[in-house]
């Protein structure tokens, strides 16, 4: 028989027990979401990378003005690598595991990113990656929301070829991964379509590099014969800013010898005296020129948070659509869990800037509108061209080696699967 004071105890743990449930599910609910924010904010190239901090940020604050994700508010947890790669390892762990972000958005170089990877696949992380690279890589941790080569380098090559008749080709690059990548697989698409080894110049410079006269003067001699010579940049950073004031320098214009860069958007053409540079072209996905209503008001909100004088750029777009498809796979979800999310991610739908859809593949990379632009007076660019959505290709078409290759995460459950021999030649992205 139970007394009423035994009745009265059970009573009262029975309401402790209830209250202590309760206050730890609003704890629950209320603990933030963290996001990872792995940029450079130091070095060489801080030039590009805090622009990109300073997007993700808006995204957060924006993502919380509608109320946060899953009943939760989010938190950027913004470290700094400072251009320095084997940072960008110990950064990523940090945000793993003493932060214990739930997804990183970050990095900009392919040496940078490919410093981050053994440890987003040791750690089972999630990170969205903004810039255009030179492919030939599909990881499981990783959503590739720039460009690949057939998505911008093998478009403006082809620009160059028809519409601009060049017939010798200076390939310049920052010295590392994407830029030697990428010019290994153009110089083989350019002998496909009948350029001769010796009509095509290569030139690799660090980091950095600031004295350009000896290198500019060997792209105008490569012109002696007569030929029309055109250059396709791969530089990276800061060095961008000598090589064109050294192209000023030597009276080049775009009519003499056009250059077509893979790095130089807004954000590094707001640093420059652009007069003389008028009329080079760069290939991205996007521009803040783009004539569409959602651009318009990412440009206004940008402007409005951080000033008149901030551009926006294709990285940034690229961030905008990744932060998106990501909020709306953990909403799909109904949790931050990186196998779950990386499962609803496969398909996902985003309206890009400028104009049409944005869909994430299976091998992880998404579809993308290319687009060229000329460097007009004032810093932004005048799209010439713009294609359709093109699917991203995570491994070229133009290197033997990597034809056989495909990567499909949703049904094959590999990033690296020779079509030839049927089977997935390994997992992990140590290549």
């Amino acid at each position: 028989m139970i007394t009423a004071a035994k009745n009265h105890r059970l009573l009262l743990a029975s309401c402790l027990l209830a209250t202590t449930a309760l206050i730890g599910a609003a704890q629950a609910q209320e603990e933030p979401i963290k996001v990872g924010v792995l940029h450079s904010l130091s070095g060489t190239m801080a030039i590009s990378e805090t622009t990109l901090k300073d997007t993700i940020e808006m995204l957060v604050d924006d993502q919380n003005e509608k109320g946060g994700l899953l009943g939760r508010p989010l938190e950027a947890v913004v470290v700094d690598p400072a251009s320095d790669w084997p940072l960008f390892a110990e950064k990523a762990r940090e945000l793993l595991t003493v932060e214990e972000v739930d997804v990183i958005f970050g990095s900009w170089t392919s040496v940078s990113r490919k410093a981050a990877l053994p440890v987003l696949e040791e750690l089972n992380g999630l990170m969205f990656y903004p810039v255009q690279y030179e492919g030939e890589e599909s990881s499981k941790n990783v959503f590739y929301t720039g460009a690949a080569p057939n998505q911008q380098a093998i478009p403006a090559t082809d620009y160059f070829l028809e519409e601009l008749g060049v017939e010798k080709f200076a390939l310049l690059g920052t010295d590392y991964v994407y830029p030697r990548t990428t010019n290994r697989i153009l110089e083989q698409y350019l002998k496909d379509n009948g350029i001769a080894e010796e009509d095509i110049f290569v030139n690799y410079t660090p980091f950095g590099h600031s004295d350009w006269s000896s290198i500019v003067a060997d792209v105008v001699a490569l012109g002696a014969d007569g030929k029309k010579v055109g250059v396709i940049s791969t530089i990276n950073g800061d060095a961008n800013v000598g090589f064109y004031k050294e192209l000023a320098a030597a009276g080049i214009s775009a009519d003499d010898i056009p250059v077509v860069a893979f790095s130089v958007g807004e954000e590094e053409l707001s640093g420059l005296d652009t007069s003389d540079l008028v009329g080079h072209l760069a290939a991205w996905n996007y521009f803040q020129s783009a004539d569409t209503e959602a651009n318009e008001a990412f440009v206004a909100a940008w402007k409005s948070r951080m000033g008149e004088d901030r551009v926006t750029n294709d990285p940034m777009e690229a961030h905008y659509i990744g932060f998106n498809m990501w909020v709306n796979a953990v909403t799909e979800a109904g949790t931050t869990d990186v196998d779950a999310v990386r499962e609803a991610m496969w398909g996902q739908e985003f309206p890009n800037l400028t104009g049409g859809t944005a869909t994430m593949l299976p091998n992880h990379h998404l579809t993308k509108p290319v687009l060229i632009g000329e460097i007009t007076e004032d810093g932004q660019f005048d799209i010439i061209s713009q294609t359709e959505e093109v699917p991203g290709d995570a491994w070229t078409d133009f290197l033997p080696e990597s034809a056989v290759l495909v990567s499909n995460w949703q049904e094959l459950g590999c990033g690296m699967f020779n079509t030839e021999t049927e089977t997935c030649v390994q997992i992990e992205s140590n290549y």
